[in-house]
């Protein structure tokens, strides 16, 4: 009886089999690149942000694709917290709340009854307590193979600072599903956010819900299409019905599950979200190993060549001239570095200039806006709320070009490296940003007692003023008093002045604090997104300069080590020579036996497949 096929290995099993053909040649660097790729495929996490206006439909969403109630929902209640849900073991919620630069994130268990009182804006308005996120894990099939689903807070309308903060966290996805229910089609606010999703994140798909509620559902989709269409956004549009995938979860309903339109969006996330981040990681297994391995075998090709005297002179020389390179590469001095360097100090200037001209032009509008309202504090609630959703947005959209600039820099690093750049490529990915946690609210202008009596006692003054002044020049014109009709009326026009200019005066003093209090506010938001955004930038610099100072490192060891190879190969008896040369050819074949499982990871071209 024949064993079953085991079928090819996993990532993280031909990582193993290069870990176990290294071990003998004592490089720590290679090694520890290869566990650090085998740490990666193990961790395998897929974020997916699930993203829409409010009461679109997002949380059910959540809830059909996991096929359990992870998020609460409620007809009057919105998500004011993300909510990450995850696999587990058991089901459990955490809030968590991000931590200042350098310091690990506050992490409290709180029972799963008590989620709805934590996430929502009825228990928690305004996020509060100031939890960044809410962790949920529950033992989900689709959930197993690392897949994340992020519930956030609405991107549009009353909610739109929630909505720069989900722009914000774009760069940290791997897919992005937008939701619009099937009332309307695609408004302005949605179509911005998905040519920003576009930009930043490799897949987008688009999800139109309630689909059972609507009878123009099927108009309203292939209106939504052209829109896409005309963008030039190649998204796919999924139209579904939450409230039939429930029912079909709950009574086990064939019929209604393939309805709901579920089954396509659950293909669609397995085969090319999880699919597409598999590819990615195979792809970097695949070149981890090949690198790995290519090095080690360089080293005992080139002693193997030196075996033949003839050979040994000119392959001492090349050996020698890329040893020169090669430390010329891991030099401050190299091309590389003068890259990372001038890239990431005009990246500084440039992103600096941007967050600083776009709340310029947010705090003259903010003036404008105050002088054509009149008094503020009748109008304080909405013109304090959209100066800080438009301080919100701003930074969201200083946060993702400076993503993508970074990630054009890093790209540019790689250039002097490899043509294969990508492979070479760290994680660049960046959280959420924070940085408006820390400032505080705008302060409302002091209003200033404007009462019955005040305004009284204002008319009374300017009105005796008035009537003893022109009451005295009625005297001259032949009045016997001063009370007579001249210095009565003149009283009453002088009264309704004062009344009038004091009430001016009021005005442009609230309009006065009011400029003052949105310009402190719009200052200390530069202030602190401007510190967030070079803590960022810093870190990206690190991260790229030990990035490839290892792997200069690494390329300029191996190169050595060819080159004492091949001196000690020279310098070895003949028969010395003959056991040496066996031994090296069953090494390099362990080797090659590695580099093709490592190639067994990646599909094979579709003529080669039909071909075999």
């Amino acid at each position: 009886m024949t064993s079953p096929d085991p079928g090819p290995p996993s990532p993280a099993e031909v990582v193993d089999r290069a870990l176990a053909a290294i071990a003998r040649y004592d490089r720590p660097d290679l090694d520890e690149r290869l566990r650090t790729s085998r740490a990666r495929v193990l961790d395998g996490r897929v974020r997916v942000l699930v993203v829409g206006e409010f009461k679109q439909g997002k949380s059910m969403l959540v809830n059909g694709l996991v096929g359990a109630p992870v998020c609460p929902t409620f007809d009057d209640v919105a998500t004011a917290v993300p909510t990450v849900v995850r696999h587990g073991d058991a089901v459990a919620v955490t809030l968590v709340r991000r931590g200042g630069p350098g310091t690990e994130p506050e992490r409290v268990d709180v029972p799963a009854a008590d989620l709805a009182a934590h996430v929502c804006e009825q228990g928690n308005p305004g996020n509060r307590e100031g939890w960044s996120h809410v962790e949920v894990a529950v033992p989900r099939p689709v959930l197993a193979g690392g897949l994340e689903l992020v519930d956030t807070p609405g991107v549009g309308g009353l909610t739109s600072v929630h909505g720069a903060a989900t722009m914000s966290a774009l760069p940290s996805a791997d897919a992005v599903l937008l939701v619009s229910d099937a009332s309307q089609e695609y408004t302005a606010p949605e179509m911005a956010f998905l040519r920003h999703a576009a930009s930043v994140c490799p897949t987008v798909a688009c999800v139109l819900t309630k689909t059972d509620l609507y009878p123009e559902s099927a108009r309203i989709a292939e209106l939504d299409r052209g829109h896409l269409a005309a963008t030039g956004i190649s998204a796919e549009l999924f139209e579904v019905s939450s409230t039939l995938r429930w029912h079909a979860v709950l009574h086990s309903d064939t019929e209604a599950n393939a309805e709901s339109g579920f089954p396509a969006l659950v293909g669609y996330v397995r085969k090319r979200v999880l699919g597409q981040a598999d590819r990615i990681a195979r792809r970097g297994v695949v070149h981890d190993v090949l690198a790995v391995t290519d090095q080690i075998a360089g080293s005992l090709r080139a002693e193997l060549t030196a075996q033949d005297p003839a050979a040994a002179a000119a392959l001492l020389a090349g050996l020698t001239a890329a040893q020169e390179r090669a430390t010329a590469l891991k030099e401050r001095s190299a091309r590389w570095q003068q890259t990372l360097n001038d890239g990431v100090a005009d990246l500084n200037a440039d992103i600096d200039y941007d967050l600083r001209d776009r709340m310029r032009e947010i705090s003259r509008l903010a003036e404008d806006e105050l002088a054509a309202v009149g008094d503020p504090t009748k109008v304080w609630e909405q013109f304090s709320g959209w100066v800080q959703q438009e301080v919100a947005n701003a930074a969201a959209a200083n946060f993702v070009w400076a993503t993508q600039r970074a990630r054009h820099l890093a790209h540019r690093v790689a250039e002097h490296f490899s043509t294969d750049r990508d492979q070479l490529l760290p994680a660049l990915r960046n959280d959420p940003s924070d940085a408006l946690r820390s400032v505080r609210r705008m302060a409302m202008p002091s209003a200033e007692s404007w009462s019955i009596g005040n305004k009284a006692l204002t008319g009374l003054r300017g009105g005796y003023m008035g009537m003893l002044m022109f009451g005295m020049m009625g005297t001259f014109l032949g009045f016997a008093t001063l009370i007579n009709p001249l210095g009565i009326g003149a009283g009453l026009v002088m009264a309704g002045k004062s009344v009038g200019d004091e009430r001016k005066r009021i005005v442009t003093k609230r309009q006065n604090e009011a400029k003052a209090a949105a310009r402190r506010y719009v200052d200390d938001v530069t202030f602190q997104v401007g510190k967030d955004s070079r803590d960022r930038l810093r870190t990206v610099q690190r991260d790229l300069r030990d990035h490839f100072t290892e792997q200069a490192e690494q390329l300029k060891r191996s190169l050595a080590e060819s080159q004492q190879a091949a001196e000690r190969a020279v310098k070895q008896s003949q028969s010395e020579r003959a056991a040496r040369q066996a031994e090296i050819e069953a090494q390099l074949e362990e080797l090659e036996a590695v580099r093709r499982l490592a190639r067994a990871l990646l599909p094979r071209p579709a003529k080669q497949a039909v071909a075999s």
